[in-house]
């Protein structure tokens, strides 16, 4: 249980961060930046998993750019999801935000040796 609220801190960081850095991103507070993280987790995981099923023969010919593409879409659902309170503005800021959270991510986790 301790994991997972640490988790969450940590992704709610992140998740501000990144809106922070990249114009066009809105988040309305950090509260909403952690249930933003557990939205993204949660349409990654349920739709993103479907989607990675069906497409897994193309994932494999493009090298994973298809998995990518899939993940930038489901942040774009979770902003169609999230309404005002996490905001996406185009596929290329979600683009763009995909990156800059999987390298802030990254980093806390070479910090934390998660």
């Amino acid at each position: 249980m301790l994991y997972f609220i640490i988790n969450l801190i940590i992704t709610g960081l992140v998740v501000t961060i990144s809106a922070w850095i990249i114009p066009g991103v809105e988040v309305a507070s950090f509260f909403w930046a952690m249930v933003t993280g557990l939205v993204i987790g949660a349409v990654n995981s349920i739709v993103g998993g479907i989607l990675r099923f069906f497409t897994f023969p193309l994932n494999i010919l493009t090298l994973g750019l298809v998995s990518f593409i899939i993940t930038v879409l489901m942040v774009m659902l979770a902003s169609s999801i999230m309404g005002d309170k996490f905001n996406v503005s185009s596929f290329w800021t979600a683009m763009i935000f995909a990156i800059v959270v999987a390298i802030i991510e990254m980093l806390f986790s070479r910090i934390t040796n998660r």
